[in-house]
């Protein structure tokens, strides 16, 4: 072997481990559960994100749903977060309650390629004490909640990963007999508009497109696009969403001339008689 091929021969050596080492990684990071469809990304910088949850809440006269944003540490297991803020964090709505007991501990949460999400709690779930109405509208709180993510359809739960005789009765009146559950609005009645599109602070674009969910009086939603000054720039409504006790999903387009470099707000309310001046709903947006 002369001196060129002693040279040659390591150096290939060394560059076949380097490629094999690369291809490892790279097929791990494209499968790895931040890569997967619906995860949430990491973002430099970001230390916060914006979670949708449900809680129940006990009037006088009814019981219903309730939805709220919340401000958690940022994590790329949203629907993990998502849970167990339910069982540790602090509703914002008058009167609003958790339903799952003290102690409760999410084990895992596993989510097919149907979409079907299965939530694995300790035993401590099935301690609560909630009444036939608080059982039924205490499993769709955590059903709500998860299917904010666009990744999950359905949900079913178990206990230490089991699905025995005592956790089908779960809180002792409707039980898991019929699962998976899957999203329903129908008793969300707090607060009366919300919205998916656009978020916070985001820079509108032409169209602006506007998104979300109503439970109004007339079956009609506004959506108003005011300048830093108040002066309106846009306006558009959608009529024929179902009308109250029903909620409706909404979209409304609004074209406009973005006024130049600043700030602006966006304000969706009920349209017509019957709207309350709470429910306006004030979004701010940036121009492009």
């Amino acid at each position: 072997m002369n001196c060129l091929q002693k040279w040659i021969i390591p150096v290939i050596a060394l560059l076949f481990a380097a490629l094999s080492s690369y291809w490892l990684i790279s097929g791990e990071a494209e499968n790895s559960p931040a890569n997967l469809p619906g995860a949430l990304k990491s973002e430099p910088g970001r230390e916060f994100m914006d979670i949708s949850l449900y809680y129940v809440k006990f009037t006088d006269r009814d019981s219903y749903l309730v939805r709220e944003v919340h401000h958690v540490p940022f994590t790329n297991d949203g629907p993990q977060a998502a849970v167990n803020e339910l069982i540790s964090g602090s509703p914002q709505t008058n009167g609003a309650a958790k339903v799952l007991p003290a102690g409760t501990k999410l084990l895992n949460i596993s989510i097919n390629t149907d979409g079907q999400a299965v939530v694995n709690f300790s035993e401590e779930v099935l301690s609560a004490n909630v009444g036939a109405s608080g059982e039924i509208l205490g499993i769709q709180s955590i059903v709500n909640t998860l299917t904010e993510f666009p990744q999950i359809k359905s949900v079913s739960f178990q206990v230490n990963g089991q699905l025995d005789s005592r956790t089908k009765d779960w809180w002792g009146h409707m039980g898991l007999y019929d699962q998976p559950f899957k999203r329903n609005l129908e008793k969300v009645n707090e607060p009366a508009i919300w919205v998916t599109h656009p978020v916070e602070n985001q820079t509108a674009g032409v169209p602006l497109l506007v998104k979300g969910s109503a439970l109004t009086p007339g079956g009609s939603v506004t959506a108003r696009l005011l300048d830093e000054n108040g002066s309106m720039i846009a306006e558009g409504t959608v009529d024929g969403l179902q009308k109250a006790p029903d909620r409706g999903e909404f979209e409304i387009g609004l074209t406009f001339n973005p006024p130049g470099k600043g700030k602006g707000t966006l304000e969706i309310f009920p349209a017509g008689k019957g709207g309350s001046p709470q429910d306006i709903v004030k979004i701010p947006i940036l121009w492009p």
